[in-house]
């Protein structure tokens, strides 16, 4: 297994110090192909690109929460993400909505994460069931052993529920509550077992049975919809620069030495220059996999854009202590080293707990959301004279050319609750809820 990216500079991200292709604990969110089954797209547990949103067996969220807080329209939905916190009984999913229009851009409010939260009561049951056999099994048999390490999205996965996975998953996972119950028989094991397939089975059947048919959901604008499926970020080793032996270094001519060093003609473009090292950090980290259309860390560190206001929000410099003056003698001062803090984020309205980075989309997303617009967009030189005057008085009505529509965020950051609170308005726990996150955005400069 690779080794693990060590963060020394919370907000570099450490680039600057990988040497050997290192794993890090960022899930990458790719494009994978279009989402053509009926079923897929009334599931709620698949994530996707764009399309309509499919939401937990619950009453419908009001259709308003894709409004966007600048022009009032509806949203197209930009990705939606099936998400359960790990440990948690909850169904989960998170959902993200931005505006095109291009007097929206560079507006707050323009971009709205939600999450859904909803109570399985089957599943909690059934994990506490199959943990209960599993600790007595391993109480009565072996003696505590930490957990095995593996990928906790792979579906073949014995860890708890994870991002993008179905919260089923938990069910192979090794305990480590105590219950003082007999070990387990055969066949109560096996009957765990077969429980735990059916309950698998049961959930996805529930999740697309859920239709948004005949609401105003279903008539809200959509990008056409594509999987999202995840990869582990791995940051590969520098290459080397091999010189072949037989390689020869030739000094310049007297005429163009001139007695000074022949990188003399990069002084100047360099001087003149402004380089934002946040931004080349950026695309630097990127360039790994260029692919990524989001990037989830929960509890993790954002990968920030650009050195605007965001950044210096969330990755500040300690203040400096000047330096000795009643000395003959210099002192040189380490550099202040920034820290990444949320304590500039809003908290949670409910519970009024911090709130911690969940995820983050990526530039890549706006050039396949576009490249999926251009494909659904209708080819005016095939319509009738009646069906082009039509589509042309839409546009003048929208006050808008037709493609004058277009985002441009170089990444949108969410935060959510850090205790995942599912609170009515009097304080106490209920069964579900729809809670609006707080949405960080860098915009492309």
């Amino acid at each position: 297994m690779p080794a693990r990216l060590e963060d020394d500079d919370d907000w570099s991200d450490s680039d600057d110090e990988v040497v050997s292709g290192v794993e890090t604990d960022v899930l990458l969110g790719v494009p994978d192909g279009s989402v053509d089954n009926e079923n897929d797209l009334r599931d709620v547990a698949v994530s996707r690109i764009g399309g309509h949103p499919s939401y937990l067996p619950s009453t419908e969220p009001s259709f308003p929460s894709s409004y966007c807080n600048n022009c009032s329209n509806p949203m197209e939905l930009l990705v939606q993400i099936w998400c359960p916190f790990e440990d948690s009984p909850m169904d989960r999913a998170l959902y993200i909505w931005g505006c095109a229009r291009a007097s929206c851009q560079r507006q707050s409010g323009s971009v709205r994460a939600w999450r859904a939260l909803k109570y399985n009561t089957a599943y909690a049951t059934k994990v506490e069931k199959i943990k209960a056999c599993k600790e007595a099994q391993k109480k009565a048999i072996n003696p505590p052993k930490p957990a095995p390490t593996s990928n906790p999205f792979s579906m073949q996965s014995p860890l708890s529920p994870t991002p993008f996975g179905l919260g089923d998953q938990i069910f192979g996972q090794t305990f480590s509550n105590s219950f003082d119950l007999p070990p387990p028989t055969d066949d109560e094991q096996s009957d765990a077992e077969s429980e735990t397939s059916g309950s698998e089975e049961s959930l996805i059947t529930a999740m697309a049975s859920v239709t948004i048919q005949g609401s105003a959901w279903a008539a809200a604008p959509s990008y056409p919809p594509i999987y999202l499926s995840t990869v582990a970020e791995y940051i590969s080793p520098e290459p080397k620069l091999k010189i072949p032996p037989s390689a020869q270094m030739e000094e310049p001519s007297g005429d163009d030495k001139q007695g000074k060093d022949t990188s003399w003609g990069f002084e100047g473009y360099e001087n003149t220059l402004k380089v934002d090292d946040v931004f080349d950090r950026f695309t630097k980290r990127v360039s790994h996999t260029a692919e990524q259309c989001l990037r989830y860390d929960l509890k993790g560190t954002p990968l920030s854009f650009a050195s605007d206001k965001v950044f210096e929000s969330l990755f500040s410099t300690p203040p400096q202590h000047p330096p000795p003056i009643t000395k003959a003698v210099f002192k040189v001062l380490p550099e202040a080293k920034r820290s990444y803090s949320t304590s500039s984020i809003p908290r949670c309205p409910v519970c009024k707990s911090s709130r911690v980075f969940e995820c983050q989309l990526m530039p890549n997303l706006i050039n396949i959301l576009r490249d999926t617009a251009k494909e659904k967009d209708v080819d005016i030189k095939k319509l009738t004279d009646e069906q082009r005057i039509k589509v042309v008085q839409e546009a003048l009505e929208r006050g808008k050319e037709l493609d004058s529509r277009g985002m441009e965020w170089g990444t949108c950051m969410v935060f959510s609750c850090e205790k995942d609170c599912c609170l009515g308005d009097n304080g106490k726990e209920v069964k579900e809820c729809w809670r609006e996150e707080y949405v960080l955005v860098q915009w492309d400069e």
